[in-house]
C-alpha cells in the first residue's frame, strides 16, 4: 500500500533527463483545464525547444474528435482526467503502446495501463468530508456510507460524474457486484438531496448546513486551503476530512494521466513529453499548482496538500478497476442514482 506522508523530504529537482534541445513540434489534445498547467507546457518548450500546439476541450469531445479524424489526426498525445476517460480512449483505439523505460521505472504499476497506452502523471484521493459540529460519528469506510444511519446526510455527485463511476468501478473490483450494487443502493437511500453540482459544491453543502456527509476529490478541499472558494474557505475549519479503509484497502486515487494518439506523427515528442511529466520538476508543480498527490515517490508535496494529513491509499490496479466501469455504470442505472 502507499502511503503518503506530511514528512515527505524535498526531493533535489533534477535536470530533466531528455536530450539537447530538438526541433520539432507537439500536437497536444488537453481535457485538463488548469490554468496553472501553462508552467508544465513553457518548461518542456524551453528544455527541449519543442513547440506545443494546444487543442483544448471536454474530454468526450476529444474524444469524438480524434475517432472522426481517424488515420488523419494530427493528435500526438492525449492529455484527460480519471482512469474511465483513459479506459475510453484505449477502448476506442485513440491510443498505442509505447516503449519508455523512464515511464516503466517511475510510474507505479498500478498507475499505468497493463499494455503502456496511458500512465498516470498525478492522484487524487476520493474522500469522506464531514460536519464536525452535526456528525460525532462520521463514517470511516466507503461502505460505511451505505450505512443507515446516515439516513439524510450524504451529499455526492451524479452517477454521471466520472470520478463516482471509477469509485464505484474500485468497490466491484474489491467486493464483488453483488456487494456494490447493495453498497449503491445504500448510498441513494442515504443521499440529503439529489445529486447536483460539482465536487466543490458538496462542500459548500456541509458548510450551507444541506449536507452532513460529503464525497469529494482531495484537491477541492486542498485548494480551498491555498486560496480563498466562495462557500469553503471562510468556513473550512467546519469540515472534518476522513480518508477512508485505512484499515483495509486504503483511500481510492483517480488519476490525471495521458497516453500517445494512436496515429501520432510526432510519437517520439509525445513520449518525450510523457517522460517530462515523470520528471521531478513536473512532479512537484502537479503537486504546488494545483494540488494534487504526485505519482512519482518521493516528490515533496505542497503545503496545501500535508495538511491533508498522512493516509494510506488503495494500491490496487487501475487497469483492473478500469475494467469494471461497464459494469459500475450499470449498478448506477439499476439503483436510479440520479
Amino acid at each position: 500500500m502507499t502511503l503518503f506522508k506530511t514528512t515527505t523530504s524535498a526531493a533535489a529537482l533534477i535536470a530533466l533527463a531528455l536530450p539537447a534541445l530538438a526541433d520539432g513540434e507537439l500536437n497536444l489534445y488537453s481535457s485538463r483545464h488548469y490554468d496553472t498547467d501553462e508552467r508544465l507546457y513553457s518548461d518542456f518548450t524551453e528544455q527541449t525547444g519543442i513547440t506545443i500546439n494546444r487543442i483544448e476541450g471536454k474530454a468526450d469531445e476529444l474524444l469524438a474528435r480524434m475517432q472522426a479524424e481517424g488515420a488523419n489526426s494530427p493528435a500526438d498525445l492525449l492529455l484527460t482526467v480519471d482512469t474511465s476517460r483513459l479506459k475510453r480512449a484505449k477502448d476506442m483505439g485513440l491510443l498505442q503502446s509505447i516503449d519508455s523505460a523512464t515511464l516503466e521505472g517511475k510510474i507505479p504499476a498500478n498507475l499505468q495501463d497493463d499494455d503502456n497506452q496511458w500512465y498516470g502523471f498525478s492522484q487524487r484521493g476520493r474522500i469522506i468530508f464531514y460536519d464536525k459540529a452535526g456528525i460525532t460519528n462520521p463514517p470511516a469506510t466507503y461502505m460505511d456510507l451505505a450505512d443507515p444511519a446516515y439516513k439524510g446526510q450524504v451529499c455526492i455527485r451524479s452517477s454521471t460524474n466520472t470520478y463516482n463511476q471509477t469509485l464505484l468501478a474500485s468497490i466491484v473490483t474489491h467486493e464483488g457486484e453483488e456487494k456494490a450494487t447493495a453498497w449503491a443502493q445504500g448510498v441513494v437511500d442515504n443521499m440529503a438531496r439529489a445529486p447536483q453540482g460539482g465536487d466543490t459544491d458538496q462542500l459548500r453543502g456541509i458548510v450551507s448546513g444541506e449536507c452532513g456527509i460529503a464525497v469529494s476529490n482531495t484537491y477541492y478541499f486542498a485548494r480551498a486551503i491555498r486560496k480563498d472558494v466562495k462557500g469553503v474557505s471562510a468556513d473550512i475549519d467546519k469540515i472534518g476530512v476522513v480518508f477512508p479503509d485505512q484499515d483495509g484497502n486504503g483511500a481510492h486515487m483517480n488519476l490525471s494521466g495521458g497516453g500517445v494518439a494512436a496515429h501520432a506523427p510526432n510519437k517520439d515528442n509525445a513520449i518525450k513529453f510523457l517522460e517530462y511529466l515523470a520528471s521531478d520538476s513536473a512532479q512537484v508543480y502537479f503537486s504546488n499548482g494545483n494540488d494534487e498527490y504526485p505519482t512519482v515517490a518521493g516528490v515533496e508535496l505542497a503545503a496545501s496538500v500535508k495538511q491533508l494529513g498522512e493516509f494510506k491509499a488503495d494500491d490496487v490496479n487501475l487497469s483492473d478497476v478500469a475494467q469494471n466501469i461497464p459494469t459500475a455504470q450499470k449498478i448506477f442505472n439499476t439503483v436510479g442514482w440520479e
